[in-house]
């Protein structure tokens, strides 16, 4: 599906890389006449260059896209980033809400690998809004390393409630209404708490996360404790931890016990049998008998004779 490229046209104009600046580039400010026409081109000009900052100075922004981190996947990237250094800049807006500060757009994991090994971190900065940074943020997974199916559906659910449109969801994620309608019905189902013990399991695909989504419900009340039941190494195996316990066929109620059939006489029951295999026991109870038991023990052998005599035999 064809769509906007949101990345392509952040980094559109953008110069080749200069030599390292001192210090970021100043928010474009915008003032009256010549004198600020050029003021605005050459802010605008400063905004397309990359720039070096510190990683102390940029915080997060947009909503949580992964359920974790791999440590080894991010010790290869730090190691990486100290042998061969920063190769491709990761792109900043200014913060919004604090002067001198900025927020990430795409590249997270570079700036926190970066931060790690206390690095300046190469950036391009823009003036972006909340909806193309999420938008960015979305496309930077997709073309980068693709998120799972269960990542996709928890950015999808987020973007949701906090009021973005279907159409900016798909744009952001890279897929259509469809795919979008069976995300969402799947992290409406999965909580969060569950997902993020689970993580973000990359071999569980989309119709395994349905079938444990159909489940669910009458298992809401237990995920506190499945969570912390989840103690595989890795991100699959706790998949399937979850995925067995939540779609387990439930066990067959026991048989009821079969009662003693009660053997009367008249409307006195004289005693009680019960069969269990090829195994009958006769139980007698000496207020309701009346001695019964006791003939019946010395005319056993005649009983037996007379039945047999009765069959023929």
């Amino acid at each position: 599906m064809a769509r906007k490229n949101l990345l392509s046209g952040l980094m559109e104009g953008q110069d080749a890389p200069r030599k390292e600046a001192e210090a970021p580039a100043p928010r474009p400010t915008y003032t009256k006449g010549a004198i600020g026409a050029v003021s605005q081109s050459i802010a605008q000009l400063k905004s397309r260059a990359m720039v070096e900052v510190h990683a102390d100075m940029i915080d997060d922004a947009g909503f949580k896209d992964r359920l974790g981190e791999d440590p080894e996947d991010f010790e290869r990237l730090k190691d990486s980033l100290a042998t061969y250094g920063q190769q491709v800049p990761v792109l900043l807006r200014f913060d919004p809400n604090t002067e001198g500060r900025y927020q990430v757009v795409y590249g997270r994991r570079r700036v926190a690998a970066l931060k790690a090994l206390k690095q300046p971190v190469k950036a391009m900065i823009r003036d972006i809004n909340d909806r193309d940074l999420i938008v960015a943020q979305g496309q930077e997974n997709s073309q980068r390393r693709d998120l799972t199916f269960i990542e996709k559906a928890n950015f999808a659910r987020q973007m949701v409630e906090a009021s973005f449109e279907r159409k900016v969801v798909c744009d952001a994620l890279n897929i259509d209404k469809t795919l979008i309608s069976r995300m969402l019905a799947v992290a409406e189902a999965v909580p969060v708490k569950l997902m993020r013990a689970i993580g973000p399991a990359p071999s569980a695909g989309r119709d395994r996360w349905m079938k444990l989504a159909e489940h669910m419900p009458q298992f809401t009340d237990l995920v506190p404790e499945i969570a912390r039941g989840l103690d595989a190494d890795t991100s699959d195996a706790r998949f399937e931890q979850a995925f067995a316990i939540i779609t387990a066929k439930p066990a067959a109620p026991p048989a009821p016990k079969k009662q003693p059939r009660e053997l009367k006489a008249g409307d006195t029951v004289v005693a009680r049998a019960k069969k269990a295999g090829k195994r009958t026991t006769l139980t007698f109870d000496a207020d309701e008998s009346g001695g019964f038991e006791d003939w019946l023990i010395e005319n056993i052998a005649e009983i037996h004779r007379d039945w047999k005599k009765a069959r023929g035999e």
